[in-house]
């Protein structure tokens, strides 16, 4: 179905998440601590849950890439639980962080329904560790001030009072009115979660930051009781292995459930940020991105290395060439029955005017200049509004300048990297919901972040690239294999 796209602008709230998603350090990256209503707005969702899955979505939120990929993969393998979900997140190259949440599906839903928030979370906690869990603290004392925070069948709350003695950890601005008692929540059974389900605006009691108003997520078909109730439980075994050390305000890590699910055996209980899984994202804090590296760096371009073996092995194949290279194709005005249209779609008349003067005497010519049949063919070509119309006949290879092809994740399924850009940018193999057809190309969400000019987002809600903007071609995967394989990692770029 063809769908319009608003090529003037991004709507205001995407625009608003994405903005500082181009900037590099050259531009001038945020160097000005987030506030105490900003973090409280951004942890306010998930404040309230177990210790240990809190530090797992804290974590997670640092590779929002690979959680769009992993909570794809939950959608695709609804039945993956216990040891088959175990085998299967062997053969993943996400950050353990991330293959941990997929025995949660309904937080990775909610990661991936709120990407922006994702995001946000995620640069935050890397910059403001120590800010965001004392942020945690506060909004648990607010809850349990208003009656909403409680011992239940399915969690346990306990409240410890700071050691006698002990001197208060350092201020900062952001982590004003540091709680004196620390709460922590625990999972009554370590291998079964109950997810809770509030409103953050009303379990906390009065909300004080109205230009910081939280988000309200609970599942699709949720019919909930009360303020405050729990999901369905789920059975995770080994796959949540987070941890929080609340008194040196950092997250760490359990190593016999990391090593059992994960299969390995690591010893060190500190959890590090990897910038190999981040991808193209690029980080929003300048010393951020002094520690981790910006994007385009060689190990955000070789993040999710174990999906793209076979792609890899197609483009060993000698003699091939670069797809940007290859100019793009356009239908001729006098084709395909979808020009018919297209003058009364633009409202013009006037190339029509020559052929009612084409029986005029020869004198009349040099003051026209338009009596020529051949000379026409410039004047019908400068309206040209074929060229933006040339999809009308491609299917779903939708890749005209003007309205874009739809690229969304959620359109596509079995999805697998190629290689990549030298912007960081993936380059897959892919076919669309509902059909078994392959192409190539890019990822929306991913362009989104690194070149947010070559997005739209269509009526329908999904995001569209605009290939042009990107030096690239869209091309089937027969197409791209008889073409020699070949990765475009330098694409000529149109602007």
């Amino acid at each position: 179905m063809t769908q319009r796209n608003n090529v003037r602008c991004y709507c205001a709230a995407t625009f608003l998440c994405f903005a500082v998603m181009n900037m590099g350090p050259a531009c001038g990256q945020n160097e000005i601590p987030r506030t105490a209503p900003q973090l409280e707005q951004l942890v306010a969702p998930i404040a309230l849950y177990p210790d240990a899955l809190l530090s797992q979505v804290l974590m997670a939120s640092t590779y929002p890439l690979e959680v769009v990929a992993a909570a794809r993969w939950v959608q695709v393998n609804p039945g993956a639980t216990g040891k088959a979900l175990e085998d299967a997140m062997q053969k993943q190259s996400w950050d353990p962080s991330v293959k941990a949440l997929t025995a949660v599906p309904q937080t990775l839903q909610m990661m991936n329904d709120k990407l922006d928030w994702t995001r946000d979370l995620g640069d935050a906690f890397l910059a403001q560790q120590s800010d965001v869990l004392v942020a945690v603290q506060r909004l648990r004392e607010r809850a349990d001030n208003a009656g909403n925070l409680k011992t239940t069948e399915q969690q346990r709350v306990v409240k410890t009072a700071a050691p006698a003695g002990e001197p208060p950890p350092a201020e900062t601005p952001a982590a004003a009115k540091t709680p004196a008692t620390v709460y922590t929540i625990e999972s009554v059974n370590p291998d079964e979660y109950y997810v809770p389900i509030y409103d953050p605006g009303v379990v906390y009691g009065a909300w004080p930051y109205p230009a910081y108003a939280p988000f309200y997520w609970y599942p699709p078909g949720w019919v909930g009781r009360g303020v405050f109730a729990f999901a369905t439980g789920v059975v995770v075994g080994a796959a949540i292995w987070g941890g929080i050390d609340w008194w040196g305000r950092r997250v760490n890590i359990n190593v016999n459930r990391y090593n059992s699910f994960n299969r390995t055996n690591i010893v060190n209980r500190n959890w590090m940020h990897n910038p190999a899984h981040r991808g193209a994202v690029p980080y929003r804090d300048r010393n951020v991105a002094q520690r981790f590296g910006r994007p385009g760096h060689p190990a955000a371009r070789e993040a999710y290395r174990g999906t793209a073996d076979a792609g890899r092995r197609e483009l060993a194949r000698p003699g091939a060439r670069n797809l940007g290279e290859k100019p793009r194709q356009t239908a001729r005005p006098s084709q395909g029955p979808g020009n018919r249209h297209i003058a009364p779609h633009r409202g013009a008349t006037r190339p029509q005017a020559p052929m009612r003067h084409a029986s005029a005497p020869r004198p009349q010519a040099p003051r026209r200049h338009a009596s020529a049949p051949r000379p026409q063919a410039p004047r019908r070509h400068v309206s040209a509004p074929v060229h933006r119309h040339v999809s009308r006949r491609a299917g779903p290879a939708r890749a005209m300048a003007g309205r874009g092809r739809r690229s969304d994740i959620r359109l596509k399924h079995d999805i697998t990297l190629l290689g990549r850009l030298d912007n960081g940018l993936g380059f897959y193999s892919f076919a669309y919901n509902g059909e078994e057809k392959r192409y190539v190309g890019v990822m929306a969400q991913e362009v989104l972040m690194v070149k947010p000019e070559a997005v739209v987002r269509g009526r329908d809600g999904y995001l569209r690239v605009l290939y042009h903007k990107l030096g690239l071609q869209v091309q089937t995967y027969e197409q791209w294999i008889s073409s020699e394989a070949r990765v475009p990692v330098k694409p000529a770029l149109h602007q």
